[in-house]
């Protein structure tokens, strides 16, 4: 495995609260998700019922940042450039649930819960130690 891949999957198994942005009427909309990876290929939860779930349906592709702890210069964090897949397999549904999303959702099996696969397209390593940004494409 490359060093540049091993420096990535660092920062996603390390940084799990991050910026996801979708595209709603030619305008971009962030929001501040939690990640769970499976190699490069991150997860999130959501509502069906969410403005971001009809972002998805008319542009299915992300921009996300993960990894700046707010310490000051020099934090490595990553860009990510991908698509995002809706999913309701329930082996990942139960993988990703935790008692963090119980404000939102009756558990694992509830209707309502929404994974997004977002599977990379790039990924930019970003701010380390000064260096230029190092692009992994996938």
């Amino acid at each position: 495995m490359s060093q540049l891949k091993d420096e990535i999957l660092t920062i996603l198994k390390e940084s799990r609260v991050g910026t996801m942005a979708t595209i709603h009427g030619n305008k971009p909309r962030s929001r501040y998700m939690t990640f769970f990876n499976d190699s490069l290929t991150l997860y999130t939860v959501t509502s069906k019922d969410t403005h971001k779930t009809e972002d998805i349906e008319q542009n299915p592709y992300t921009h996300i940042l993960l990894g700046y702890e707010g310490e000051g210069f020099g934090d490595s964090y990553v860009e990510i450039e991908g698509k995002i897949i809706e999913s309701d397999d329930q082996s990942m549904r139960e993988k990703v649930w935790n008692p963090h999303l119980e404000p939102w959702f009756d558990g694992p099996e509830d209707p309502r819960l929404l994974i997004l696969q977002i599977n990379p397209e790039q990924i930019r390593l970003m701010n380390k130690n000064g260096e230029p940004p190092q692009s992994l494409d996938l």
